[in-house]
């Protein structure tokens, strides 16, 4: 047999070092008996259910919160693609219906928690002078709404249906508001930042997502209440989620004290347990 020569073994040495390396890579650290539970979250509660996450690690620290944001009807159609979290927080009872319908949830754990209102958000300086929903209508304003699809969208149109049978606004009012929208968009969280950099004039979100970070940048105008939309918020644990038990008690914290009081403080309306 052939000795190996200095050259050779080098590079056997360099492909077992590299191979080690590779292995380190696809090696995923986990704190023996932690418990990680997925959270597939409406984006419109980003900022609260960071902050809720954050507060239930800290007193459960062997449990870690993995949230997962997005707008309701991509987490909806995720789950029923193959995706399995723990627990499923819509911004819209319909999408939660449909995983109901088909069998993704634990029907007997999916409850009502939050209530949201719309709001209408000018920029701080608001170039447009917009002071309410008859400026919307105005030619030239450049309006930001959601997709149908996505609950705060499928909300605002709900919200011009109520403003089209009123005879003050009327159906030619709808229809020249929604051919002043310039962009639609799949999750809230996209919007107020259009705003912020001058690219709309005027947008529909929720109430709450007007965060105190945001008051410096944008301006809420609350929509009269026989105008508005109210948005209920459910949220459950999947049908094939392993850990259910840890999942009831994220719930039940959620849903207390400490969890309400995160909730009302981004400005949603807790429906009591």
């Amino acid at each position: 047999m052939k000795a190996s020569t200095p050259a050779t073994l080098v590079a056997i040495t360099l492909m077992i070092i590299a191979g080690l390396l590779v292995a380190g890579c696809t090696t995923t650290e986990e704190t023996p008996g932690e418990t990680t539970l997925t959270v597939f979250t409406a984006a419109s509660l980003t900022g609260a259910f960071t902050d809720i996450g954050k507060a239930y690690e800290a007193e459960n620290e062997n449990v870690r919160i993995d949230l997962v944001f997005d707008g309701s009807q991509a987490l909806r159609t995720q789950i029923e693609q193959g995706a399995n979290p723990d627990i499923f927080v819509s911004a819209s009872t319909k999408h939660m219906k449909a995983l109901q319908d088909g069998g993704f949830m634990d029907n007997g754990t999916v409850t009502p928690f939050l209530e949201n209102n719309l709001a209408l958000i000018v920029p701080a300086d608001n170039p447009a002078d917009i002071n309410g929903l008859a400026d919307l209508n105005r030619s030239g304003v450049k309006l930001v709404i959601g997709t149908k699809d996505v609950p705060f969208g499928d909300y605002t149109r709900q919200m011009l249906e109520k403003l089209a049978a009123d005879p003050a606004y009327g159906e030619a009012y709808r229809e020249t508001v929604m051919a002043n929208v310039i962009s639609e968009e799949t999750a809230v969280s996209s919007v107020v930042p259009k705003l912020a950099l001058g690219e709309a004039d005027a947008a529909i979100v929720y109430k709450s997502d007007v965060s105190k970070d945001d008051l410096e940048k944008v301006t809420r105008i609350d929509i009269p209440a026989g105008y508005n939309v109210k948005a209920t918020y459910p949220l459950g644990i999947l049908a094939e989620s392993p850990g259910k038990a840890e999942a009831e008690s994220f719930i039940a914290f959620v849903r207390g004290p400490d969890g309400s009081a995160i909730l009302t403080e981004y400005g949603f309306d807790p429906i009591p347990a």
